[in-house]
Formats: structure tokens, sequence, C-alpha cells
């Protein structure tokens, strides 16, 4: 008889030749269990996911109460849902005044290719800055603006005019003119292994975008909801944009995305012309009822608050020759080791003690480490002995 991993190889689009293939039963909590019951500590949440834990009680029940309602009704933008109402009333309870009309999408590179379009409409320019090694999605106008040749190549004609600068350079910023559109930017680079700015940098970033009047766009999609240790990781610096995107954990485990922006802003986009973006399943009822409860849950018990001591617990442990640095904000970290064969390995020892731990799509050399915000003080001491007697078998090897 044809297992499930065969068909899963056999009939589904593979994105590499080396998938993981866990096979995977049940999720709660910080754990995944696969078929044969064993356990696994979720140290990546799902990629930024799964902030508040796998499959919350109060995620739950919002998913089920909406079932009983109704699913999807008709394209985004038309119908009056409360579920999309509601959340993104409470988004904009959370976020500075400026940031108070809301475009909800299905993912994080549908939220990046809205604001590229959004900036390009309300400035009237064409020119866009993003920074190397930066990431935002793998559509086209998303693929544009990732800073990494390698990924690109093969796809190109891409977007015109987009130009990269280095990512905590001051010296660049001039290159951002009159004729620029807006910059976008991961508020910490993820994908890179997460490189965190100073707050210096950031002001400059954020006047000289102002004197020249381009849009700030600042990706939040994996930075969002706790994870860096305040609600969103702009709050770190003093800075707003002028467009945010979140997706990822913005849906407590469902899909969806989202561009935010000023109403004025937004505006541009219901007339000349009308449509001027438009989606079918965005704000789709489900995950905008899921996404609700999982940001009041986040509120509520109050989850980001614990995150910077977590951290710190986390760096403590860490210690070990083979780690070079240890990069990044609250629970979005990237561990520096030698090589990408080391992470590998570390990775692949780790998953046979039941530790799933992964690496960045443009700095193969480190580990990333972004578990559930819930994750307990006793669990860290568990995952981070569990890491330092694999990096002691390589070592000693």
């Amino acid at each position: 008889m044809i297992t499930n991993k065969q068909l899963f190889l056999l009939n589904t689009a593979q994105t590499s030749n080396s998938p993981k293939m866990l096979e995977i039963d049940f999720a709660e909590g910080i754990y995944l269990y696969d078929q044969d019951g064993k356990a696994y500590i979720d140290l990546v949440s799902g990629f930024a996911v799964s902030n508040i834990g796998h499959r919350h009680p109060k995620v739950l029940e919002a998913i089920k109460a909406q079932l009983d309602k109704y699913l999807h009704l008709t394209v985004y933008g038309e119908y009056v849902q409360t579920p999309m109402v509601k959340f993104a009333e409470k988004l904009v309870s959370v976020l500075p005044p400026d940031l108070n009309n809301v475009y909800f999408v299905n993912s994080g590179a549908e939220a990046t290719e809205g604001a590229l379009k959004l900036a390009k409409r309300y400035t009237g320019r064409t020119g866009i800055i993003s920074f190397n090694n930066a990431y935002h999605g793998s559509t086209h106008g998303a693929l544009s603006v990732m800073g990494n040749e390698y990924y690109k190549q093969a796809y190109r004609p891409l977007l015109p005019e987009v130009s990269f600068i280095n990512f905590n350079e001051p010296a660049d910023l001039a290159l951002i003119t009159e004729q620029t559109a807006c910059v976008i930017m991961e508020t910490l680079q993820g994908e890179a292994g997460i490189r965190v700015a100073s707050t210096a940098y950031m002001l400059k970033l954020r006047q000289r975008c102002t004197e020249v009047g381009a849009l700030l766009i600042l990706d939040e999609i994996q930075n969002a909801f706790g994870r860096t240790g305040k609600l969103f990781a702009f709050e770190h610096y003093g800075i707003v944009p002028d467009i945010l995107l979140l997706a990822k954990a913005l849906g407590g485990g469902m899909p969806i995305g989202a561009f935010i922006s000023s109403k004025k802003v937004m505006g541009v986009l219901a007339e000349n012309p009308i449509l001027g973006h438009i989606t079918t399943f965005g704000g789709h009822p489900v995950s905008c009822s899921a996404g609700l409860a999982s940001l009041e849950v986040l509120l509520e018990e109050n989850l980001t608050e614990g995150v910077t001591k977590k951290e710190m617990l986390f760096r403590e442990l860490l210690v070990h020759p083979l780690i070079k640095e240890i990069r990044g904000k609250g629970l979005m970290l990237g561990i520096q080791l030698d090589s990408f064969e080391q992470v590998e390995k570390v990775s692949s020892l780790c998953s046979d003690q039941g530790i799933i731990i992964d690496w960045f799509l443009h700095c193969e050399t480190a580990m990333r480490i972004a578990p559930p915000l819930t994750i307990k003080e006793e669990e860290i001491r568990h995952v981070c002995a569990v890491i330092l007697n694999v990096l002691d078998q390589l070592h000693t090897h």
C-alpha cells in the first residue's frame, strides 16, 4: 500500500529536493506529534506563525463559532462582514493613529505586492529601494525586492527601477531621492540571519523618507505580535511606517495577511481606476475570526511581557565554542555557527531528539530560534541542553 510520504513526493509540488519529511498527526502548544506519538518542540513556530502556540483553545473556539455562520461570501471590499470589521478595529486600536486603514489579503507576499502598488500609486513615482539580503516573499513583485540574486536570476526580468542599499548603513540613505516611491524594509531582517539595525539608523531612515516624500514600508511579517518583545518591532525605535506589512502570526494559525496605512494613502486604490487592488479571499471570515482571537489572547495573557526575559535565558544558556554570535531581539534569534554543514547536522540531530530548528534563506550558517512566546523556562532549559549536547558531539568530532 502506498504511504502518505510516497504520495507527498509523488503528487505534491516540492520546494526542494530535501524536505524534512516529518509526518505530523497532531499539534498543541509548542509541541508537534508524529504518527508514532513522538513529541517535537517547535522552535521555529511554523516560521513565525504560531506565536501563541499551536491550536490555542480560544482560537479554535472562534473558528468553530464562525463555521456556524458563514464561510466565503464574496470578493473583498463588497459586503460588511463582522469578523473582518472587528479584526480591523482591534488592529487599529493597538497601532499608532496614522495606521488606521487595513487592507486584508491572504499572505505576506500579497501584502508586499499591495504595498508596492499603493506606494507607486500614491506618490506617482516609480523608484523602489530595498535592502541587500532582504526577503519579502517570492511572487514576482516581492521577488523583485528580494536582496539575493541567487533566488532571482532564474525569473528575470522583474520589476524595473528597484535599487538595493545596505542594511544599517547610514551613508546609503542618500540614495533615497525625490524619484523614490518607497523604501521597503524588514524592521529586523529575518532571512539574512536576524540582523538588527541601530536606533540612530532607523531614525535617520525615517527622516530621510519624510524629507524626500518617499513612503516607508516596514515589513513585520515575521517581526510582529510580540516576537521581538514588543507588539510591533518598530516600537523599539520610536518611529512609525507609512505602510505596515503583516501576515504569519496575524491569523493565529490561519492564512491571512494585511497591509496597513492611513485612510488618506489607502484611499487612492478606490479610484482612477476603481478596484485598484482586488482579492477574492482577502479577509476571509474564518481567518479574521482566528486572527482576532489570537490577538486578544496575546493581549489578555500579556505574552509579550515575558519575551525579553526568555531571550536572555537563551543567550545565557547557549554558550559554546561553536557558537560565534547570537543576533536578534526577543524570541527571534540567529545562532551563528561556522558552516552550513554544522547547521544542517545540528538540525538533523536535534530533530532526532525531538527539537525542530531551521536555518535562513540568505544565511545558511546560522540556526533559527523562534519558539512560540508561550514556551516556559524549563522548556527553554531543556532545548538548550539538547542543542549544547549536539554541539558537543560536533565539537569532539
